[in-house]
Formats: C-alpha cells, structure tokens, sequence
C-alpha cells in the first residue's frame, strides 16, 4: 500500500524514528539539513523526543502528529525534527534540562521549542491535542511579534543548561572515612520501604546500582539492616508483576508501591544491570529464588531480543494491539483451559482470579507463601515446584501465539556492554562456560561491528549499518565489560584493547580543568552545551564508570596516571555522593575501594582459572583478581609462572602474603577481619 505521506525519516534505521516516517509532519532527523533549514527560513525548530517502547509518545503521535490540520500548522510555523533520545542521549540532556528548568519536571515525550541555532526557550512533555494546537499557534505568535523575548529567553536557558552539572576540581584530597559514609547511610535509610523494599514511594524502580553499593556496603559495615532491605527488595520485584513470571526479564518500573503493576515495556539495560545485581546477590545468599531469576532473565533476553548475527536488541514496547500491557496478562478463563487440573493451584499461587487483579486482566505475581499451598494441596515441595515449571512451560507456549508487543531491533554499544557484565556475573555465580561464551561472542560483536579506527566506538547498529559516534556511556560500560572479561578469561587482549580505548577517551572527552569527562566526543560537532553525566539514574553515571575503570585498569596495568586520574574524578564528588547517596551508588562503591584499599588476587599456573572459578562462586567485592596460564608480561604476574604448580599470590597495599597453591588458605586470609 501506497503510504500517503512520507518524511525525512524514511532513511533512518532507528524504530522510534521510523514509527513517524509516514506522519504528515515533515519530520527531519536531527543533523545540519534541518537546522541549515530554520536559519534559511526563519523559523524556530520543534524538537521532538522519544523513543519506541514509550507509551505516551505513543499516544501523542496518534493524537497530535498523525492529525493533519495540526501537522499543517508544524510544517508552517516550524522546522519538526524527531530525535530517538536512546541514539541521541546528547540531544535528549540538553532539551531534558531545558524543559525541567522552564518546567520544573520532565520526561518523555519531551517536545521543546528552539531558535534556528538550537537554543531553547519553551517546552514540555505530554500534550493533549487541543493544548498542543494553542502552544504551536502561541508560540508561532511570540516568535513573530516578540522576538527579542524569545531570544533573551533563549540566552538565559541556555545558559542555566551550561553551567548546570559541572564540577569544580577539588584541590586538596582529603581522607575517606566510613564514619562519613555511615552517616550518609543512616540518612538513606529513612527512605526504605520497609514493607516492600525499594524506595517508600510510587512509581517504584528498581534503581540496581543502589542496590549494588548497598550488598558492597554489606560486605564491609555488616550492617544487617541493609542486608534485610536488600534481600525485602530483591526478593518483592522477583515475587511482583514488575517480574515476567511466566518468561523472565524484568519490566521498566512498577507503578504502584507494591511492585504488582508493571509499566510493560522490558529494556535491556534494565535486565543487564539486574541481572548482574541477582547473580552478586546468589553469590552472596546462596538463595534459589536468586539463582531462578538469572537462569530466567538469560533465558528472556536470548529468546526475544537476540539479533541472529550476535548482540542484543535494544527493548520491548509495552504496548500490542494498541493496549498496554496486553500481550502479558490473563483472564482466569484462559488459564483454567490451559492448565487444567493444575489450574487451581497455579491461580491461587500467581493471584489469577475471576473478577482479574488489575483493569487489563491478571498480572501474575507471587501472593502466597510457598508453605501455604503445599499443605492445603497436599504437595511435597519437588511436587509443587514441578508443577509450576510445567505451568509455566504450557502458558509461555500459549502467550507465544498472541501479537507481540513492538522490538526496539537497533543495537546499542552502552547496553550491549552493560549485558557482557551481566553474564560474566552470572558465569561468576553459577560457572556456566555457556555464559562465559555469550559474554565473549556480544563483546566480539563489539569489537567486529561497532570499532572503527582501531579504538574509536559507533553507538548504534541495525542491518550492517553502524552509526552515530559513540558517547562516554558507550566507552566507559564498553571498557568496564572488557576488563571484566580479562578477569574471568585471563585473555590479555582485553586489557589491551581497553588500554588503548582508555587512551583515546582521555584525549577526546577529557576536560583538564574540572578532571572529569564531558558526555560528547570532542570530534562531535557542537551542541547548545556541552554536559558532563555524574549522577546515577537508572543507568550508572559515565562519570563514575569511568573512574571506576580507571581504578581497575590502574591497578591491573600498573598504571599510576589512570588510578590518580580515578582519584582526582572521585575527590571531585565526593562532598556531592555522601549528600545523595542514592543517586551515587557508583561513586559510593569506589569511595569503599578508597576507605579500604581491596586485595589483589594473582593466580598464575596452567589451573590459574579452575582456581579462579571456584573463588569467584563467593561474593568478596573486595578482591581485584588477575591471573595467566602462560607467562605473562604485566606487572604483578611477571616471573610468577611455573609449568609445575599453580601458585596464589595475595597482596594488600603493595605488600604480599607468602604464596600458596591451597586457595582455602587464601580464603581464610581474606575472611580475618
């Protein structure tokens, strides 16, 4: 069919950007046509962000963008440019921060108002389709009649995004004490939800790099109130509707305080991060429901979101058939054709009723403790448990057979990386090479694909097209992956590939002044500003990956630059981490790293990485580990390797214990208190 309309964006590879392809909104992509356009004719842009899985962008496209009477009014008073904000998290900050100063909030869809040259000077997120027709039309008025307004406005916004985010140096570096960081924990405390664990609040994200500082901060304090949240918090979102139940993966949020009702879309890099947090907290609490969902979580990303030639997609939309949320819940009738005799004690176990516990349906999640059922159904345990996979085997092939929700089917460098960890932590946890191989083959994805000039990264992939230069999130998970890797396969090739990226992103988005890394690439072309990414969100800060791969590299190469860079980075934040802890997980588990400087684990012989494998089944965050099966060159294995015995090294403060080839007694060393 014939398409009636069609725009600019029929050329990009990104989903959300072909989703408006056919608008009668002649939309550009964002790039010089479109802003050489605005100067030409005069007119402000309209810049639109979003991204596919998002509902109420959704919403707006069909209202709004879809209408041609207001898309006539668009194409008239404006030059329309639609940006994918996950290709272009750049573009995203700088009007994300526009909005929420003129606003005082934000979110997507982020719809923003700018001069010819990219300054803002109004703008919002979600509007109705008559507000939207009285802004295009007001606006259109201000710019004609009042124009030395906007432009003033334009300058003070604009100015506001430059300075807003950037960090002053700190001179002096000044001890860290746990004391300090005790307190900013007694602090953090008062925000538990102590019923449901989490944040006390609504919507609910699982936040993972929170939850990752407060198991390392375990570690250290024994602090078994943070050990009882972490564990409330982990096992609710592995027992609530936020959990696929039936095929793993985990949704975006909860929006609801109980974790139940899910926000539907599924990202990876929510599953990547969360199911490194999982196989850590196995490791820790050798707990089965932990070790359930990472088999689960692996078993999702694989079966939906695997590109055939390697690496992994990017999200599913939470929509299908135009209904949030369809494609996951069940009537009650549904499940008793399905299952049958097993039907009854599946329902009560996952909440299916009759009358459905939520608008669309029933959302399963775990109401009722285990122990409950298995007396009133007369069930052993083994019984009950089969019973369950079985069910959830026969109601997985039966949702199969529904309309999918929509794939997001770009690559993304940052969140493939942010994966690569996640499966070495589950390689970690459970030993499984099959894991240990996935890891290697996505990175080697990285390496083949999104590598150009040796070092320097893409960030996004579709259908052999490499795109877009990659951004500071995009090197540092990148680097991260890679040095984890080196860590369990002891193939030096990783450090040296990461020894050579460290080196360009030091030249390239490193800034002197502030010893810290800006977002953008200094071979990009420009934008209104130029931003630096130090607070965590749902994605660890850049900032804080960076420091700690500097850190790790340091230490593994012996390269003191890159350890006094990371702690330059982390005296920079650290007034701003210990004041918002929960948004500094990453700092915070590095400033750990400077309170008690951690072991150095070197295993060197042919068993070096049986060795290896059998001590990273336990959680000790306090042990940088390296090794070799064959001689090696870097600084704490040179002269080390013997073709007879298998020998570990423990060392502490440039100082070691008498090496051992028992790795129990490494064990109990690192175990004294």
């Amino acid at each position: 069919m014939k398409e009636k309309y069609t725009n600019s964006l029929v050329n990009e590879t990104s989903p959300y950007l072909l989703q408006h392809a056919h608008n009668p909104v002649d939309w550009y992509p964002w790039g010089d046509e479109a802003l050489k356009k605005a100067r030409d004719e005069n007119k402000p842009l309209l810049i639109s962000i979003g991204y596919s899985a998002c509902h109420w962008c959704h919403v707006m496209a069909h209202e709004s963008f879809e209408n041609e009477a207001i898309a006539k009014l668009m194409n008239e008073f404006f030059v329309c440019v639609k940006v994918d904000r996950e290709e272009r998290p750049d573009i995203d900050q700088i009007y994300m921060d526009a909005v929420q100063l003129i606003t005082g909030r934000g979110g997507w869809p982020l719809n923003c108002f700018a001069l010819p040259d990219g300054r803002p000077f109004y703008g919002g997120t979600y509007f109705s389709r008559d507000n939207w027709t009285n802004i295009l039309k007001a606006i259109h008025h201000a710019y004609s009649t009042e124009k030395d307004k906007v432009v003033r406005s334009a300058n003070q916004i604009s100015e506001g995004i430059r300075i807003s985010g950037l960090i002053d140096t700190r001179e002096a570096h000044t001890p860290y004490d746990m004391v300090e960081l005790r307190e900013a924990v007694e602090t953090w405390k008062s925000s538990f939800d102590k019923r449901e664990g989490g944040e006390n609040k609504a919507p609910k994200f699982p936040m993972p790099i929170s939850l990752d500082f407060l198991m390392n901060y375990y570690f250290y304090s024994k602090d078994s109130v943070i050990l009882n949240h972490l564990m409330l918090s982990l096992d609710k979102m592995a027992k609530g509707g936020i959990y696929d139940q039936i095929g793993g993966g985990f949704a975006r949020y909860s929006v609801d305080k109980y974790w139940k009702v899910p926000h539907f879309e599924k990202m990876l890099y929510d599953n990547a991060q969360l199911l490194s947090l999982y196989a850590k907290a196995y490791r820790l609490t050798n707990k089965p429901l932990y070790k359930r969902v990472v088999m689960e979580t692996i078993a999702f990303v694989e079966r939906e979101l695997s590109l055939d030639e390697g690496g992994f997609y990017s999200a599913l939309d939470a929509d299908s058939e135009g209904v949030e949320g369809k494609f996951y819940v069940w009537e009650k009738v549904e499940v008793d054709q399905i299952l049958g005799d097993d039907s009854p004690v599946f329902s009560e176990y996952y909440e299916v009723l009759k009358a459905a516990n939520w608008d669309e349906g029933n959302i399963l999640h775990i109401k009722k403790e285990k122990s409950e059922l298995l007396d009133k159904y007369r069930l052993s345990e083994n019984e009950f448990d089969s019973l369950m996979d079985t069910s959830k085997k026969r109601l997985l092939a039966a949702r199969s057979k529904r309309i999918r929700p929509g794939l997001d089917d770009k690559f993304l460098t940052a969140w493939n990386s942010l994966l690569i960890k996640g499966y070495v932590d589950a390689y970690k946890a459970l030993g499984d090479e099959v894991y240990l191989n996935k890891a290697i083959q996505t990175a080697n994805f990285i390496k083949d694909k999104m590598i150009q000039s040796g070092v320097q990264l893409y960030r996004t992939y579709k259908k052999g097209d490499s795109r877009i230069n990659a951004f500071l999130d995009d090197y540092s998970f990148t680097l991260e992956a890679f040095i984890a890797l080196y860590q369990v396969s002891f193939d030096e090739s990783w450090l040296k590939v990461a020894d050579e990226m460290m080196a360009y992103v030091i030249k390239n988005f490193y800034d002197d002044k502030s010893g810290m890394f800006f977002y953008t690439s200094a071979e990009d072309s420009g934008l209104v500003a130029r931003k630096m990414e130090v607070m965590d969100n749902v994605i660890p800060s850049s900032n804080a990956a960076m420091a700690e791969s500097l850190y790790r590299l340091g230490n593994l190469l012996g390269n003191e630059y890159y350890v006094e860079t990371s702690e330059q980075m982390l005296d920079n934040m650290k007034e701003q981490t210990l004041k918002y802890l929960s948004y500094h997980g990453k700092w915070a588990n590095l400033m750990l790293k400077q309170i008690e400087s951690p072991y150095e684990l070197v295993i060197s012989g042919k068993k070096a990485r049986f060795l290896q494998k059998e001590f990273n089944k336990r959680f000790y965050p306090n042990v940088l580990i390296l090794g070799s099966e064959k001689e090696s060159d870097l600084p704490l294995l040179k002269n080390r390797f013997s073709n007879e015995t298998t020998s570990l090294y423990l060392c502490k403060d440039k100082a070691c214990f008498l090496p051992t080839s028992n790795l129990d007694e490494i064990i109990k060393r690192i175990d004294i208190k």
